[in-house]
């Protein structure tokens, strides 16, 4: 083998249509499978492979890399892709799929002699168009030096966890930092609707803040998203933050942990999407804080 293995991408939404276009810049040969193939065809220009069939798109690659919705979806598409999977090759699974189905998913892999990595990103779709991504890897070292190039291609940075990717020590990382990521947003999108309602100037309440500990980049980047009427094309849609919102609430009832702030998060995304909100950026859950998703004029 090269040090470009050949990838395969199974899901090019969001997240996977930057990665495999980061992945055929690098100069890897990369073939690419998604639900609506209309939706990947762009990626024709950039050198890609478009593939008809999850079989297809696999047949003969190096590395499998998933980024899907949930972990249902992943176990769904990789058993259609099992006719053409080559045991040996390295499954780098980067679909926040939570802890739940992680067992499952290890255990497919091992079915069909993958070498398994737990690979979930920290990112939107900013960070995934340039390939500045961080990767968050549990695998075998032995098999590092196949995976690297790929995560090289589509990340900034990774962040080693474990040896093991089936004791989902890496997915286990990417959900403490997402049920950050979901409090803050929350946050922001609160105190804009706060200040709408109390008829308060949202700059002056970020003139109070500026340079101390309470101010904060994200804050200014998605408070603008709302303010600018900015929400489309989504970063991360409401859905998925929604979904992945309700992962970590799983993952914390299942380890004893309570988590209120992200139960009640999942619950405003879900208005939010039932407002008509759901395909743009999670900022929109903003619009939850208002009877009928309208803000006062």
């Amino acid at each position: 083998m090269t040090d470009k293995p050949t990838v395969s991408v199974l899901g090019t939404g969001i997240m996977g249509a930057g990665m495999a276009r980061n992945l055929a810049r690098a100069g890897h040969d990369v073939r690419v499978w998604n639900r609506s193939r209309a939706k990947a065809e762009p990626l024709a220009t950039d050198g890609v492979r478009i593939a008809d069939t999850p079989e297809e798109a696999v047949r003969g690659a190096d590395v499998v890399l998933t980024m899907l919705y949930d972990g249902p979806a992943v176990l769904d598409v990789m058993r259609r892709a099992a006719p053409g999977l080559r045991a040996g090759a390295v499954w780098a699974q980067c679909t926040t799929a939570g802890t739940e189905t992680l067992g499952e998913l290890a255990e497919f892999a091992g079915a069909h002699g993958l070498v398994f990595f737990d690979a979930p990103v920290l990112g939107t779709r900013a960070p995934a168009e340039s390939g500045q991504l961080t990767v968050l890897a549990a695998g075998p070292s032995a098999a590092r030096d196949t995976v690297t190039p790929v995560f090289d291609a589509v990340g900034a940075r990774t962040v080693w966890t474990g040896e093991d990717g089936s004791t989902g020590s890496a997915t286990r990382l990417k959900l403490v930092a997402n049920s950050w990521v979901l409090a803050a947003t929350a946050a922001t999108g609160e105190a804009l609707a706060l200040a709408k309602g109390l008829g308060v100037d949202p700059q002056d309440f970020f003139d109070l803040i500026v340079g101390g500990p309470l101010d904060m980049g994200y804050l200014h980047a998605k408070a603008a998203l709302i303010l600018e009427d900015r929400l489309s094309p989504a970063s991360f849609a409401v859905t998925t933050a929604e979904k992945d919102a309700r992962l970590i609430v799983r993952a914390g009832q299942r380890h004893g942990v309570r988590l209120d702030v992200a139960e009640a998060t999942a619950d405003r995304l879900g208005r939010a999407g039932a407002l008509g909100h759901g395909d743009e950026d999670m900022a929109a859950a903003y619009f939850a804080s208002f009877e009928e998703g309208k803000p006062p004029s």
